[in-house]
């Protein structure tokens, strides 16, 4: 029987929104559990979920498991020193009180950026390997948009990604983990490790793996892993992280140094040819509804389009209301938008009352550029407290508590509004304040993809739309400092100068 430290520290950190991610931004997330220490991850994680989750039923009750610390909080933006040494610190105190210990577990991003630190992973990496020592393995599990660096392919022995996205895999992530660590721990750390940075950055809206050609390139590495090989991962990166090995990558760890290189070469081969491939329209906010509206006149299904600028998944501040602006200037019926993140707004509705009109300068309240508040005289339709519980694959029945909320009324449209951000990644985010979502006509959400777990099977089609917002569809805009030269902003896009 092994002794096994778990734990996890996780963050999506895109650099380019004003707000930082701060210690009270983990301790107290609106869609997550928080800080669990100790047992509390095992209680937590005692059924289907996390990747966390997945690792402790693996292991079959057959290793002693010692939990340190786990905690994950909304993407958002860079993470404040304050909030990374406290955390990193805790877990690295606790892991030295549980010494000696024969591996550890991590489940991890793989695109946390921190104040001091770049690669948040790879650092946290290096002082977990300095505690440890030398010769006991570690296993880390990645969400699918992981930037991997150097560092985390150094220090880790096997990186096991989720292969979805949506993410609907975590569970099975964690127990592909937990095989990867049962056969380290009979073997002892591999001898071979790769990695390859692919040169070019790719756009969220274009990682999905519900399509070609991100489907198949997922599906060519499992195929191309065989006995020499511990972990194989394609991962398309998260380009609105600011560091200097951002973007698409092909990591391995084998047996032999020959079998990691053959494996990651062949693989980043495959996605060189199809870069290409990679590609999906993107329209401006009154192209978008305009083309929505056409669509609705013959669909018998709503017509969703993703806000994917604005998306909080991304660290996008969920108040931008661009697209309901154009959603009214084209004077779209039986239309949906949201969830607005708008504290005021929703007090302001509460404080009126179901029926009754309030005139709200809503959203728009973040500092980014050509983003403004949608001054309206709306209606109140519903009010209430913001919580419920999920039921869509992505969110996995999780809780959610997004504070005092609202359905509101203008023209023909009507606006979700939460107190904290929320993507709209389950239907659940407007179930719960009583919208019929399939008697809709247009829904305008928050995402980039996610929500296709969810919404797709009630849907006519889906597209994204342009309008202003934290997140950047395109890299080319984001005023990288540490992002390396020669690499394209996008396939077959411009190239990076520094």
């Amino acid at each position: 029987m092994a002794r096994i430290a778990i734990g996890g520290f996780m963050h999506e950190t895109n650099c380019f929104v004003p707000d930082p991610t701060d210690y009270e931004d983990f301790a107290r997330p609106p869609d997550r559990p928080g800080i669990l220490r100790g047992e509390e991850i095992t209680l937590e994680f005692a059924e289907k979920g996390a990747s966390s989750a997945g690792f402790i039923a693996g292991s079959d009750g057959n290793h002693e498991i010692r939990p340190l610390l786990w905690t994950s909080t909304t993407p958002g933006g860079t993470v404040t020193a304050r909030a990374y040494e406290r955390i990193s610190g805790e877990i690295i105190a606790l892991l030295s009180d549980a010494l000696p210990v024969d591996a550890v577990y991590l489940d991890l991003h793989g695109a946390m950026v921190s104040a001091q630190h770049e690669d948040g992973e790879g650092e946290l990496l290096r002082r977990v390997r300095a505690v440890i020592g030398d010769d006991a393995p570690i296993v880390i599990s990645l969400d699918y948009h992981a930037n991997v660096t150097d560092e985390m392919v150094a220090h880790a022995d096997a990186i096991l990604p989720y292969r979805t996205y949506p993410h609907v895999d975590q569970y099975e992530t964690g127990k592909r983990a937990s095989e990867a660590m049962k056969r380290l721990l009979i073997e002892g750390r591999p001898k071979g490790r790769a990695l390859r940075h692919l040169p070019f950055l790719l756009p969220l809206n274009f990682q999905c793996t519900l399509v070609e050609p991100s489907k198949g390139l997922v599906e060519a590495a499992v195929a191309r892993e065989n006995d020499d090989i511990v972990s194989l991962s394609y991962l398309p990166g998260f380009p609105p992280a600011d560091l200097h090995q951002c973007g698409p990558t092909v990591s391995a760890h084998a047996l032999t140094q020959e079998a990691a290189d053959s494996a990651v070469d062949d693989i980043a081969q495959l996605v060189a040819l199809k870069e290409a491939g990679f590609a999906e329209p993107l329209l401006g906010p009154d192209d978008a509804v305009i083309e929505a509206v056409r669509l609705a006149q013959s669909a018998t299904k709503p017509v969703v389009v993703a806000d994917t600028q604005d998306n909080p998944g991304c660290g996008g501040s969920g108040d931008t209301v661009g697209m309901l602006a154009a959603l009214l200037r084209n004077k779209a019926q039986g239309a949906l938008f949201g969830v607005v993140k708008d504290e005021l707004a929703a007090a302001a509705a509460h404080k009126a009352g179901v029926g009754a009109e309030i005139e709200l300068d809503l959203g728009g309240r973040t500092n980014l550029p050509g983003v403004e508040p949608f001054h309206g005289r709306f209606k109140v339709l519903v009010v209430n407290d913001g919580k419920y519980q999920t039921t869509g694959p992505v969110s996995q029945g999780k809780p959610y508590n997004v504070g005092p909320s609202a359905l509101l009324s203008i023209d023909g449209v009507l606006v979700a509004v939460s107190s904290l951000r929320v993507q709209a990644l389950d239907r659940t985010v407007f179930e719960h304040l009583g919208v019929d979502l399939t008697q809709q006509n247009i829904i305008v959400l928050k995402s980039t993809c996610h929500y296709r777990a969810h919404f797709d099977p009630i849907a006519e089609t889906t597209f994204a739309a342009l309008a202003p917002g934290g997140h950047g569809a395109n890299p080319a805009d984001y005023p990288y400092e540490k992002l390396r030269a020669g690499i394209r902003y996008y396939p077959l896009g411009p190239v990076h100068k520094v």
